[in-house]
């Protein structure tokens, strides 16, 4: 797996560019999918710990920050 989440979404970027170009054999093309859908499974859980980490200060109180 990548290191950082930045990483795997350069990784990523690079999967789908590679799968849209519609020049990969099948096998490349499924093992391609298959890196894909790993990566994406690492970027989700590390917003997924992020987003559970995130606290913002309101009056004077830390509260579970909740996106918009």
């Amino acid at each position: 797996m990548p290191a950082t989440y930045e990483e795997a979404m350069r990784e990523l970027e690079q999967l789908v560019v590679r799968l849209e170009s519609g020049e990969l054999p099948l096998e490349q093309l499924l093992a391609a999918y298959q890196r894909g859908a790993e990566i994406l499974q690492f970027c989700r859980g590390r917003l997924e710990a992020v987003e559970s980490q995130i606290k913002v200060l309101d009056d004077g109180m830390l509260k579970t920050w909740t996106p918009e």
